[in-house]
């Protein structure tokens, strides 16, 4: 018996073999798991608070490590993130698209990271860490083929307590808020694990387990007052983005200040899910022109009241009416019937044999008017890059289309109204939304055609960034989609109201007319790159003290 206890009571010499592995996986896992929580973040989860609980965990997970390390951890967290966020685009193509793209914007993030583990040793390590995470989502949105702004941490904040820094200095500074409230939460949680583990080492492990904030065995006054003073400043940079949400909502405006506009909003819903509905092209288009009559209908029976004008989507119209007198007809009949201009998005072929992604303003006694080209093109969907090569790995390159960018704002007056459309794809760019409200647009109207994602997360996440861009710019913002989810944005991101997805609907709304300029607005990219130089100062100063380190050794 003697014998068998001693043996039972012998230390396993693979337990610390087992534990090493055990804590080095951990940062991996931490960085899988926060890519995950930001992922959850979005909508239409309404569950934007787990952003900042998202970067904290990323920032223990890469607080002081080396650039390779923080490379793999922001690579593994980019995956966590965007494979299961980016799932849409692989609706109709299949997984290669997707994982693709994943794993480019992926590698981003990466990117990203290694510059934060850079900084993550500065004093102040939060503050450069956010700065770094914009310049991130600066290069993202602009690199390559036009950036891929989609993911931006201020696109999961279409309500909470940030959401008002969007008025005060548009996305960027919100991403930078969120991020550095997380990386402050991360700051904060490890200033008591680094005195327990001091602690610890000195033999108390007790005193360490009951009060992290004992004093240390050979703590002086001076260490006592730093550790606090360290304790203090992170709690401060946790909570500096919330009371700066808080005190920024003056800024975010709902008033009327040109009076008010009712805007009907037209869903004519599409003939079935995915890429081949464009197949049936003149489907589309009858169905548009059927919901417009109804509506007609329903104002003159009184259930609604008479629209001053009318948004139709994107693709509403895939037959060109300029050179198919038909569709000219059929539009026509529908902008007599409901006795009101109407946006139209249609698909035209310029004289040049260039195809355009128009909106055309169609008078009910006039036709067709002044045209607005939508400007920022989708790669790999409106136009495709290199096709020759893409081609090698899949043919289905040749879906993509060969659309011309337009190069001019335009602001559409609509029976007195500034309506500045902003087509799909382009709402994820801070300087085209913007262009369009200097430009005039008293409301904002963002036409969409999201059939080709079928029942995916996509149209919900591209609503969020409309409920964004409305509080940046101090605008009500109406989305007309061909499939749904149409809606009404209130200037302050509340949705007033919504269509469901793939019914016929229409919504009719009294929205506020607004010509006053937030401060986002007025000034530009000027946040951006003033965070960015954050980031940028925190980088060279990091580079700066390893340099000089390196010499004394």
């Amino acid at each position: 018996m003697t014998a068998t206890l001693s043996r039972t009571s012998e230390p396993d010499p693979a337990a610390p073999v087992a534990r090493g592995r055990l804590t080095r996986l951990l940062p991996a896992l931490a960085a899988v798991c926060s890519g995950l929580l930001l992922y959850a973040s979005f909508p239409p989860r309404p569950l934007w608070w787990l952003a900042p609980i998202a970067f904290a965990g990323l920032g223990l997970a890469v607080r002081g490590r080396r650039a390779r390390a923080g490379f793999g951890l922001g690579f593994l967290a980019g995956l966590g993130y965007l494979v299961p966020l980016l799932s849409w685009t692989g609706v109709d193509v299949g997984p290669l698209p997707w994982l693709a793209l994943a794993t480019v914007e992926a590698l981003f993030v990466g990117l990203t990271v290694t510059g934060v583990a850079l900084v993550s040793r500065l004093p102040v390590w939060p503050l450069w860490a956010a700065g770094v995470w914009v310049a991130g989502e600066a290069l993202r949105a602009r690199f390559p083929f036009g950036g891929f702004p989609w993911g931006k941490a201020a696109f999961g904040q279409p309500e909470g307590i940030f959401l008002p820094l969007a008025a005060l200095g548009g996305t960027p500074l919100l991403s930078f808020a969120v991020v550095l409230c997380g990386f402050g939460l991360a700051d904060l949680a490890r200033l008591p694990a680094v005195r327990r583990a001091r602690t610890a080492a000195a033999g108390d492990t007790a005193s360490a387990a009951t009060d992290a904030a004992a004093p240390a065995p050979g703590d002086t006054p001076s260490h006592l007052r730093t550790g606090r003073r360290r304790i203090a400043l992170a709690a401060a940079l946790t909570v500096a983005p919330i009371a700066a949400g808080a005190a920024a909502l003056p800024l975010v405006d709902t008033s009327a200040e040109d009076g008010t506009a009712t805007v009907a909003v037209v869903q004519g819903n599409v003939p079935r899910l995915g890429l081949d509905f464009n197949a049936q092209r003149r489907a589309v288009l009858d169905y548009h022109v059927k919901e417009t009559k109804r509506l007609a209908a329903r104002v003159a029976a009184g259930d609604v009241p008479q629209p001053d004008l009318v948004l139709w989507p994107e693709n509403s119209s895939d037959i060109d009416p300029y050179a198919n007198p038909d569709a000219a007809q059929v539009i026509d009949e529908a902008a007599r019937a409901i006795k009101a201009p109407i946006s139209v998005g249609a698909v035209v072929t310029l004289k040049d044999g260039t195809p355009r992604n128009r909106q055309i303003l169609w008078d009910p006694r006039t036709g067709p008017g002044a045209v607005y080209d939508k400007r920022q093109l989708q790669p790999f969907g409106e136009y495709m890059p290199y096709r020759s090569f893409f081609r090698i790995f899949s043919s289905d390159v040749d879906r993509a289309g060969s659309f011309v960018p337009g190069t001019k704002t335009a602001v559409f007056d609509m029976a007195g109204t500034g309506i500045g459309p902003v087509t799909c794809y382009e709402a994820a760019f801070d300087g085209v939304v913007r262009d369009q409200v200097r430009a005039g647009a008293q409301i904002l109207s963002v036409p969409s055609n999201n059939a080709t994602f079928g029942r995916s997360q996509m149209t919900y996440q591209q609503l969020a960034m409309d409920r964004v861009r409305a509080v940046e710019h101090g605008r009500a913002v109406m989305v007309p989609v061909t499939s749904g989810v149409s809606a009404v944005i209130r200037p302050d991101g509340s949705v007033a109201r919504e269509t469901k997805l793939f019914t016929p609907d229409s919504l009719v709304a009294e929205v506020p007319k607004r010509s006053s300029l937030t401060p986002a607005t007025r000034l530009g990219s000027l946040p951006e790159w003033l965070l960015v130089a954050v980031g940028a100062a925190g980088l060279g100063w990091s580079l700066t003290r390893a340099f000089a380190a390196r010499r004394r050794g």
